[in-house]
């Protein structure tokens, strides 16, 4: 299931999937909530993306599936999923690299993590170069503590689209 890597054809089927859903999602919302929905869209990655990901690449850093996620995907806007959830662009992941440096989730290695996406709360999502995604327990960089969100992008991610189908369902989209 989530341990598998991703490919162009899990993350196209995955995307499709959550599509109707993200329409779900914003149909009456406005009159629920009393003012308008945000963007909630998954945009797939275009020409001005490829500089980034070749760049992103060139570091070293990041695992497979996230150069494969960004060759595909430029970005994942779920502005209204509770505070909300963004997988920044790859433009952005290096934005926070050049001026922070890699993140350090383990203090017996040396940073290695990139910021990968964030939820209106200020947390943020640092995935390993093993492909594990861990989560900040605070909105903060300074002397964070980490906890594990996913073995995997593509558990992330199947886990992103569980969250978008709960607040559906429940208003609520669970803990991601």
């Amino acid at each position: 299931m989530s341990g598998h890597a991703l490919s162009s054809g899990w993350l196209s089927s995955w995307a499709s999937n959550l599509s109707p859903l993200l329409s779900e999602l914003v149909a009456g919302f406005e009159a629920k909530h009393g003012f308008p929905p945000g963007p909630n869209e998954i945009r797939s990655a275009g020409e001005d993306d490829a500089d980034a990901v070749s760049t992103l690449s060139d570091t070293g850093l990041p695992h497979v599936d996230l150069l494969t996620f960004y060759e595909h995907i430029g970005e994942i806007d779920l502005a209204d999923v509770g505070n909300g959830y963004w997988v920044h662009s790859a433009e952005t992941v290096l934005d926070h690299l050049r001026e922070y440096g890699p993140v350090g989730v383990d203090d017996g290695r040396d940073p290695s993590g990139l910021v990968i996406a964030s939820d209106g709360g200020g947390l943020l999502f640092v995935i390993e170069p093993d492909g594990a995604v861990f989560r900040t327990r605070t909105a903060t960089l300074d002397e964070p503590e980490f906890d594990r969100a996913a073995d995997s992008l593509r558990q992330f991610l199947e886990l992103l689209g569980r969250s978008v189908a709960r607040s559906i369902d429940t208003g609520e989209p669970g803990y991601l």
